[in-house]
This record gives structure tokens, sequence and C-alpha cells, in this order.
């Protein structure tokens, strides 16, 4: 087991990149069945040159955070979510599904066994936990795998976006993030792939990200980059797609009941037609990596479009829910149960 102390690191400093920590959590599917999984301290993994998941992307991966709370604890928010979508992923791309209870385990010791790399409480940093299924063993035809391979990792991370919770300009991409009917609604790899230009040519125009739409009609806003989208109208009311080719964030879903149920307004899932942009007085993209990062403007069709102070400050709302969000999760306010989530620091047997 690590050291209790913490890592020497500048965790104000830490950017959203990859720092190799003591410990990863590993299982392994063969002949039907999941074996009870272990720690390793190794960060590479062997993987025969026939997998699957090489040859047709046959892997599903999630994201999560953990939290150091001002008491000590440390605390997970709503893995049971997580483990029910890499659940749904792995089922959409005839992968076995990982049973909740081994989900759990696996991040509740990659965490444990990486104590030390949990951002101190109030350095504005978290331990971002990445589970990984995928498919490996000797395979050549396009058929499921023959053998699976369940691992978590985790890796201290600051903000998504430089420079937190500030305002960022998005544009609107010609590119589809994903097909009508296909896989836009699981957590699997290719629908990032797939993303990887439109991204790098919003940022080459000078942009944070780009926003999707509809794969279907190019007229509804689906996406943020890889978060999801929330207006706020001049009514107050919370505005947020649905579509059946989106990811279902779990931050979306938790602010979602944050704005009905604790800052009393008015939700609506519904299509977010770009031409209709006017109705919001503040915008977000949101999601585990970027929390909640406020939008100052959308260019789109050659203008841009501002939302609150001109886009150069964060709304008011934006800033409730983000305070709302976060301080459930650094265990700062109540939540609903089953939010915040424990991690045992003492090995569980």
């Amino acid at each position: 087991m690590s050291n209790q102390s913490n890592a020497e690191l500048d965790w104000s400093a830490l950017s959203f990149s990859y720092i190799q920590t003591d410990f990863r959590f590993r299982a392994e599917w063969r002949d039907g069945e999941w074996d009870k999984g272990r720690l390793d301290t190794d960060p590479f993994l062997r993987v025969h040159e026939g997998s699957t998941a090489l040859h047709y992307g046959q892997e599903c991966f999630e994201g999560m955070k953990a939290f150091a709370a001002a008491d000590g604890r440390v605390l997970l928010f709503r893995p049971d979510e997580n483990a029910r979508r890499m659940q749904r992923s792995a089922a959409r791309i005839l992968m076995p599904t990982v049973p909740e209870e081994l989900f759990l385990h696996g991040v509740k010791e990659t965490v444990r066994a990486n104590r030390r790399w949990v951002p101190p409480h109030g350095s504005g940093a978290s331990l971002y936990v990445r589970p990984l299924l995928y498919g490996m063993g000797p395979n050549i035809g396009v058929r499921p795998a023959p053998e699976y391979m369940f691992t978590v990792f985790c890796t201290p991370v600051g903000p998504y976006f430089k420079g937190g919770l500030k305002p960022v300009f998005i544009s609107v991409t010609d590119y589809d993030r994903a097909a009508p009917k296909g896989t836009g609604a699981a957590k699997v790899g290719g629908n990032y792939a797939a993303s990887l230009l439109a991204h790098q040519e919003a940022v080459e125009a000078g942009y944070a990200d780009c926003i999707y739409l509809d794969p279907l009609n190019h007229r509804n806003i689906e996406e943020v980059g890889a978060a999801n989208f929330f207006g706020i109208t001049r009514d107050n009311r919370f505005v947020t797609p649905k579509s059946a080719s989106i990811l279902p964030s779990i931050t979306r879903m938790s602010l979602v009941y944050i704005a009905r149920e604790i800052l009393g307004m008015t939700v609506e899932e519904r299509d977010v037609p770009i031409d209709s942009i006017g109705e919001f007085v503040e915008a977000g993209a949101c999601g585990t990596a970027a929390v909640i990062t406020p939008i100052g403007g959308i260019f789109y069709n050659g203008s841009m479009h501002t939302f609150y102070a001109d886009g150069e400050e964060v709304g008011p709302v934006t800033r409730r829910l983000y305070d709302t969000l976060k301080g459930i999760q650094q265990g700062e306010l109540p939540g609903p149960r089953g939010w915040a989530v424990e991690v045992p620091l003492e090995q569980q047997t």
C-alpha cells in the first residue's frame, strides 16, 4: 500500500494530463466468468496482436473522480451510475458486462491504494479515475473477442479547460460525432476518435472546442466536444438536449436534479435548435472531466452569439449549479443518498 502522505506535487498547477500513480486494478474474463481481480504496479498492458480492441474498437471506458473532503474522507461521486453506464456500453458492442460489485470494488481499491495521489481538499484538483474494458486474445475475424480485461487506473488532474470556472468560446462544426442509431449513447473509444479532427480544427481557429449538431438534420445542438450542453433561459428554465445519440452524462443527470429539486427551476430535456440559442442568457458544457464549463459564446454561420455579460463572466445560475455540485462532491453540502460514496482507506477483504 502507498504511503498515506500526499505525493509531492504542485496541486494547484495541475493540468488535465496523465501522471503515473502507484497501483491499478485488473480483472480478466475467460471461459464465461470474471476472476476476482488484483492490484498491479505495472502501468503497461500486454495486448495480443489479434485483440478486437485494436482492430475493431471493441472497448469502452468510464470517467469519474475522487475528492478529498475537509474531514479527511475520500469521496466518489455516484459510482454506481458509472457502473451501470459501462454495462450499457459493453452490451452495445457485445462485451460481457462487469458486475456492479466488481466494478465498485475495482474503483475503490484503486483509489484506496493510491491515496497519496488524491489532491488535498481545496486545492482545485481531483483524482481522475478511468475504468476500462476491452476485448483481447487471438482473433482476426469481425466477431466478439474470446477474452476480456477490466482495468482501473487513476491520475491526479487539474481543470479540463485552462483557467477553471471561466467562460470559453466554441464553434459549431460540420462534422458528426456519431451516426443516427449508432454508438453515440455508448462510451466507446470510436466516438472519441471521430471527434479528434473537429476538436483540432476548432482549437486551430482559436476556440476551446466545438459543438456537434444532430447527425440526421444538423439542426439541433447535441454535444460540446466530449461534454453535454445546457442553457439557462431568461425565465429561469434549465434546458438540455434530448437525443438517442448523446452520451448520457452523469454530471448532466445530477445537474437536472439540482436545478429542479434544489434551485427550484423548471427543467426541459428537449430538442435545442441551434437557430434558437438567443433564448439563453447563460450556457455551459458539463461532464466528469469538465464538471461545468461556462460557454461565453458560440460561433455559428459566420457570427458569434455571446451569453451572460457578453461572454466575459460566469452567469449567476451557472455559478450556483457549479457551487452546489462541487459542494456535494467534496462533502461540503448534503446531497441525495448515494451521491457521495466514501472510499474505505483500509484494504477491503
